[in-house]
């Protein structure tokens, strides 16, 4: 939202000038000479006091028609992992089954509190509870492929069966021993110009990429664990390591195609709407009405729209190159300052592979 506080938006601006990096990620601020936003800690050189606003998140910077700066790249820097972050992380993969509590930490240097605050702010859940899943995913991955639930226990760092059991029992709703038949949805998050988005994939292929300001994104992985009667916890695998590589790859500008497998649950009808979308060319748009006419059923206008709409994998499956009959911009999970971005970016990078 926009800032308004004069006293406040005077420590912000004095923030900005001494590119304070305690305040990035805390607001951003829309220049108007520029129609650009910035963070902080941005090199650009420094407007006028009364040439500037200030938001408390960058999507309300988008909503208001500001460009990111190509120089601070504020929906990135603000949202990517500091270097403790990334080191604790590291700490983790390194020993994935073996808990790294805060005294590890305070060990290597790193502090639990930031650690603990960054989680709960980017996740929802403090690192002690992420490491659980991995441990747990680890757990259910080994248990699955037929290891002996008692080894599978200890060798995860858990000192009795019960003490795992509990664990494994409150994230996968079920006891080790009656939850073979179910697989699991992995979720992570990843980091993209146009701000951080969470990204789920089963065995089959990605099931969902939206980012994590999406109005409807609870109840997206409500349906979703239901439709898959899986559950969803934090994790890994190589749909979701491909698909960040193509989505990055997609940003720079040198992706017009996906290649990564999908895993789409929904309605017949849902499916050729989806399957239709994935036909739009890169750099293209179309119509819900050319959209429900290509589907052969004409008079399904609304109900084409409807199934855009709940379409999980934004970006991969492209309803962001669908605008309405009059050329307005409509119908955006991400928002509509998103859904122009879109549309430029790839607009831009086909006109310089045809030239």
């Amino acid at each position: 939202m926009l800032i308004t506080d004069t006293k406040q938006t005077e420590i912000y601006y004095r923030a900005l000038l001494d590119r304070n990096q305690n305040y990035v990620g805390i607001f951003y601020v829309g220049v108007k000479t520029t129609s650009i936003f910035c963070i902080a800690t941005c090199r650009a050189r420094k407007p006028k006091y009364e040439n500037v606003e200030f938001f408390s998140t960058f999507k309300s910077a988008l909503d208001e028609g500001y460009r990111p700066c190509k120089i601070c790249k504020p929906t990135e820097n603000s949202n990517q992992a500091p270097e403790e972050i990334i080191k604790a992380i590291e700490l983790m993969n390194k020993e994935p089954k073996t808990k790294i509590t805060d005294y590890e930490l305070r060990l290597n240097n790193l502090s639990p509190e930031i650690i603990r605050r960054w989680f709960k702010k980017h996740y929802g859940i403090t690192f002690h509870a992420y490491q659980r899943m991995f441990r747990i995913n680890n757990a259910f991955q080994e248990i699955k492929s037929g290891k002996n639930i008692i080894n599978t226990a200890f060798d995860t760092g858990y000192n009795s069966l019960s003490g795992f059991g509990y664990t494994y029992k409150k994230i996968m709703k079920k006891s080790p021993s009656t939850n073979l038949q179910h697989d699991v949805i992995l979720i992570d998050r990843l980091t993209t110009p146009l701000g951080p988005m969470f990204i789920c994939a089963t065995k089959q292929g990605i099931c969902l990429l939206e980012f994590v300001d999406r109005r409807m994104l609870e109840t997206e992985f409500k349906q979703l664990q239901t439709q898959l009667n899986m559950k969803i916890i934090f994790g890994e695998n190589e749909h979701i390591k491909q698909a960040k590589i193509e989505i990055s790859e997609y940003f720079q500008g040198i992706r017009t195609h996906f290649t990564v497998a999908l895993h789409t649950p929904g309605t017949p009808f849902q499916q050729t709407v989806w399957e239709c979308l994935k036909e739009i060319p890169y750099g293209e748009l179309t119509t819900y009405k050319r959209q429900a006419q290509r589907i052969n059923n004409p008079l399904a206008i609304r109900a084409v729209a409807n199934a855009n709409g709940n379409n999980r994998v934004a970006i991969i499956i492209p309803c962001h190159r669908v605008i309405g009959s009059s050329g307005e911009l409509i119908g955006y999970g991400g928002g509509l300052e998103r859904k122009k971005w879109l549309i430029e970016h790839e607009k831009s990078h086909s006109q310089n592979q045809t030239e």
